[in-house]
């Protein structure tokens, strides 16, 4: 395996919409699963924390030390595709308490988001619509993109006073396609905000494959989709030997993070994906 491999939380939970149901393993189960499965990472969403104080901080860089297992990412959960600035600066908020927590331990990297208009709210109906949704009314696009590239300068700021990079994923909305993301990163000039590639993200897109590549230079990190047992949402039917060649071109060295979202329980889709990964990177 050429790369550090991760599991995502999410792989673990998937908030009520797969067969795990809603309770949500501890942290401390997560990276004792991580050690058993013999991966070198773990990424954390930071809406699975029940709490980031000082104290449960540092029982997780103990936890992480203890199991060999470090933490490669936190992944904040935020909109900046928001008119009111007062809302922005509360979503800005959110995202650079996010990078504290992954200075805190030691986590290289912030999973971000670029945001979307959320014209329409349930997320189910939203992949029904194949990720694509109209602005609010009375607002175009261009004003999204600098509401959001705004944001980032300010995030990227802090995030090089904590030596933290901020990672923006592929994610719907004004990610939801290549030219989106190298639109934010380009228009937001940071070495300290790179990207994170996911690879199921891209699935109504033309040519996937063609959008991985487009990131591919810019990704710290990967997160790889997978669907055993059929997506909750959809299934995206990827080839990872052709994704490894992609990434092999790009040059990228970063951690691939599991991220499991099939309808199978997590018992049995994580060892299988986990399986499936490490043949097509060995």
């Amino acid at each position: 395996m050429p790369y550090p491999l991760a599991i995502s939380s999410y792989s673990f939970h998937r908030f009520g919409s797969g067969p795990e149901g809603s309770a949500c393993p501890s942290f401390a189960e997560m990276l004792r699963t991580c050690a058993r499965y013999g991966v070198e990472g773990i990424e954390l969403l930071g809406v699975h924390f029940e709490r980031a104080a000082p104290p449960t901080l540092a029982e997780l860089r103990r936890l992480s030390e203890e199991t060999g297992v470090r933490i490669v990412a936190i992944s904040a959960h935020h909109n900046f595709a928001v008119p009111d600035p007062e809302r922005r600066r509360e979503q800005l908020a959110i995202l650079t308490h996010w990078i504290d927590v992954a200075a805190e331990l030691g986590a290289p990297y912030v999973r971000a988001f670029g945001g979307r208009w959320a014209t329409i709210r349930n997320f189910a109906e939203f992949m029904a619509a194949r990720g694509e949704e109209p602005p609010l009314p009375g607002y175009r696009d261009e004003e999204g993109y600098a509401w959001v590239i705004e944001a980032f300068r300010a995030a990227a700021a802090h995030a090089a006073a904590r030596g933290v990079t901020i990672a923006l994923e592929n994610h719907w909305g004004f990610t939801g396609t290549a030219a989106g993301v190298l639109r934010i990163l380009e228009g937001t000039a940071s070495p300290w905000l790179k990207a994170v590639l996911d690879t199921g993200n891209f699935n109504f897109c033309p040519d996937p494959y063609a959008e991985m590549a487009a990131i591919a230079p810019h990704a710290v990190m990967v997160h790889a989709k997978t669907y055993i047992g059929g997506g909750i949402y959809y299934t995206a039917d990827l080839d990872y030997d052709r994704i490894a060649r992609i990434l092999a071109r790009a040059g990228f060295d970063g951690p691939i993070s599991l991220e499991f979202e099939g309808k199978a329980h997590p018992e049995v889709g994580i060892p299988a994906s986990l399986a499936m990964l490490r043949a097509a990177f060995a």
